[in-house]
């Protein structure tokens, strides 16, 4: 049996292709004991009281998924933070804490959605902060849907303004967060998406080997995902629908 971990599908009503293609790749996981989407799966999420045929199609694909008997877990990403219990059990899934730990065989390793890591851009830190805070959420889903779905459109908006402004480094990782949420929680191993740039880093930290896999985002036509099994241990790798 294997474990996969995805990230970053910003799935939404407006590129069906995509939504298609990622309930082909749950039909096809034959081998899954489990799958964990390590956020940004929504790409935007205001309650779980969003109703659409679309977002019904994908809670049918998941929960087939689930029934099967592989195991489920999602992590809230910067898109999709207000995904909630209901969710959850209309497709089966177990939410994860940001970050989680896990066990891989004899290995322990850090899952994060990644936006957490990204300490330079001081301005998205501030409103991650509010909008992850309990009270702030509360408030926010006792609003009409209506009114929280204009929130959205006006927030996603002025992120893609902003973003045409910063650096390409101040929206990647910042290594020295990296090192330290590592230390923390006492792991080599590191996996995440967010940041859009697939990859396996590897180096030398305190005379230990560490290790970084990042996920790639999905398209119309292809994805990512990293797949683990005790014969091949980690591996990323992108694919075509």
């Amino acid at each position: 049996m294997a474990v996969y971990f995805i990230s970053d599908l910003h799935l939404e009503p407006g590129r069906p292709a995509m939504a298609q293609g990622f309930v082909h790749y749950l039909q096809n996981l034959q081998d899954a004991d489990a799958l964990y989407i390590l956020g940004d799966f929504f790409e935007v999420w205001m309650g779980d009281d969003f109703d659409h045929p679309f977002v019904s199609s994908i809670k049918d694909a998941l929960r087939a998924l689930s029934n099967k008997g592989t195991r489920l877990f999602l992590m809230h990403g910067n898109r999709d933070f207000l995904l909630g219990q209901t969710f959850c059990e209309q497709t089966g899934a177990t939410l994860l804490d940001d970050p989680a730990v896990i066990t891989l065989g004899d290995d322990a390793v850090l899952l994060m959605h990644g936006d957490s890591l990204c300490t330079l851009d001081v301005e998205y830190m501030k409103i991650r902060q509010m909008f992850r805070n309990p009270a702030w959420q509360q408030d926010f889903l006792s609003k009409p849907l209506e009114e929280r779905i204009a929130f959205a459109r006006q927030v996603r908006s002025e992120s893609k303004s902003g973003q045409q402004m910063k650096s390409s480094d101040i929206m990647d990782v910042t290594p020295e967060e990296v090192d330290r949420e590592m230390d923390q929680a006492g792991v080599t191993t590191l996996i995440h998406g967010h940041t859009h740039r697939p990859d396996d880093h590897r180096w030398m930290h305190n005379g230990s080997e560490r290790r970084r896999l990042v996920l790639g985002d999905w398209s119309d036509d292809c994805g990512w995902m990293i797949r683990w099994s005790e014969e091949s241990g980690l591996q990323l790798s992108q694919f075509t629908f």
